[in-house]
């Protein structure tokens, strides 16, 4: 089984970062799998991904070196395993509010004895090796996301169950439910979040956010060490934005980027 890029940062103390897909194409997936980024995930909760089209872009991603991800619909054993059983080897969670959410996603993502997994990995086993069965345990990683003045309430418990090596934190969503709008920056946002961070480094949990760049290096400060910084969508639109006005300003920009 290859080593797992994300848990090899985690394991170095060292910042993984991300990238994130939501158009349902294996051209982007394979495009951000070659950039140098730690891990690539598909978002299959307010993403335009659906089942098939995630298959595809797991084996686009493989063809890079970044950890294949997954954020799936919710909190459920069958969106858990298809998304593991594919080939993804992190598994991010949405909407985790309670020590006992937590426990059904970590379960959902474990065999037997440590949890209750079924076993039918069709395409994670012939990709990864024969000795996925020995090693899924231990080298896959499930995710749970903070975004809820509930799951901040529950937060040490959500840290200390077993499995967590890590949680994410959806900065939108946890805006909103403490009354902000979406990605906050008001003083009570930013002090919750150096709760969270601090509250990991007490369990020995990697901190791990949705970001991007103009506020990478503010994360990074704070004591996240998992970081997603661009998303396709995000990125396209920019470019686009940014050729756009280049040319209205009659400047010249990369003339290798197009015949």
């Amino acid at each position: 089984m290859r080593p797992n890029p994300l848990r090899e940062k985690w394991s170095s103390g060292e910042t993984a970062l991300g990238g994130w897909l939501t158009m349902p194409t294996s051209m982007a997936a394979e495009a951000m799998a070659s950039v140098g980024l730690d891990y690539v995930c598909i978002d299959m909760q307010h993403g335009l991904v659906d089942y098939s089209d995630s298959v595809g872009m797991l084996q686009a991603i493989t063809t890079g070196s970044p950890t294949p991800t997954v954020r799936v619909p919710e909190n459920q054993a069958s969106h858990i395993g298809k998304a593991l059983d594919a080939g993804a080897m992190a598994v991010i969670v949405p909407m985790v509010n309670t020590i006992e959410q937590c426990q059904t996603a970590v379960a959902a993502a474990r065999y037997a004895p440590e949890g209750s997994r079924s076993f039918g990995p069709t395409r994670a086993a012939p990709v990864e090796g024969d000795d996925y069965w020995e090693r899924a345990n231990t080298d896959v990683a499930l995710i749970p996301m903070i975004e809820t003045v509930q799951a901040l309430e529950n937060l040490e418990g959500i840290l200390s169950v077993p499995g967590v090596e890590a949680i994410y934190v959806g900065p939108a969503d946890l805006s909103i439910s403490m009354g902000f709008q979406p990605r906050s920056n008001e003083p009570e946002f930013l002090a919750a979040l150096d709760r969270i961070v601090e509250a990991c480094a007490r369990n020995d949990v990697v901190p791990g956010m949705h970001t991007n760049v103009a506020l990478a290096q503010d994360r990074l400060e704070r004591g996240f060490r998992m970081l997603t910084i661009t998303a396709d969508l995000v990125a396209l639109r920019s470019r686009i934005a940014e050729d756009v006005a280049m040319v209205q300003r009659g400047q010249t920009g990369d003339t290798t980027a197009l015949d």
